[in-house]
């Protein structure tokens, strides 16, 4: 079966998935703006230039949900994805995943965005298999840690690997979608690469390469 697989985050979405659950939980005080909100946008813009450092900022992002019962930061998940994210998923992502559905691809979501945060928005995408770095949860509590190996730039062809080897799937004929050039290992892995509003550097890229680009906004 071909899989068509997704970037998540300025892909099928029209913003960044990790880093507005920061924002979500400064706006409804889960956690000190003053001490969070600057934190988080340094590292929003280390992603956005490509030299994010993942284990800090896996560190940072994770430890919040350590002070929660796991019922607690469930709920405010519930609705953060329905306030903030169901408004901001593209306007051609679902038309592009029914497409590949009708064809009878198998979907797959590859996220730098930690599982916690990715696995909801997969499921109202109708996207049944998530890969994303996994946070550690140890008597029902999160520890803050995480499993195996982030799903950041080279990591993400790493763990698709690891996938594909427990699976009956390939990458013969595989799509790969995503707007960014962190992506750009995974893009090159696949064979049929495809940027999706791309940033300047991968836009170049696509262009060189003559891979095809489309807007899903």
């Amino acid at each position: 079966m071909t899989l068509a697989i997704f970037d998540l985050d300025h892909t099928l979405l029209n913003g960044d998935s990790d880093y507005l659950w920061g924002e979500y939980m400064v706006e409804t005080g889960i956690v000190n703006e003053q001490e969070y909100r600057g934190r988080n946008d340094d590292f929003y813009r280390d992603y956005q230039r490509g030299t994010l450092d993942s284990d800090r900022y896996l560190e940072f992002a994770l430890e919040p949900l350590t002070h929660f019962t796991i019922a607690e930061l469930h709920a405010w998940r519930e609705d953060y994805v329905e306030t903030w994210i169901k408004p901001i998923i593209a306007p051609g992502a679902p038309e592009l995943l029914d497409n590949h559905r009708s064809r009878g691809h198998e979907l797959l979501i590859i996220s730098a965005t930690n599982r916690f945060v990715t696995e909801p928005i997969a499921r109202i995408l109708g996207v049944p298999t998530v890969l994303a770095t996994e946070p550690e949860i140890i008597d029902n509590r999160y520890t803050g840690r995480f499993l195996g190996t982030p799903t950041y730039q080279e990591g993400k062809v790493t763990v698709l690997k690891e996938w594909l080897s427990d699976s009956d799937h390939d990458l013969d004929g595989s799509y790969f979608y995503s707007d960014s050039i962190n992506d750009i290992s995974l893009l090159e892995l696949v064979d049929i690469p495809v940027a999706v509003n791309p940033d300047e550097e991968l836009k170049t890229i696509a262009q060189a390469r003559n891979w095809k680009t489309i807007d899903l906004l």
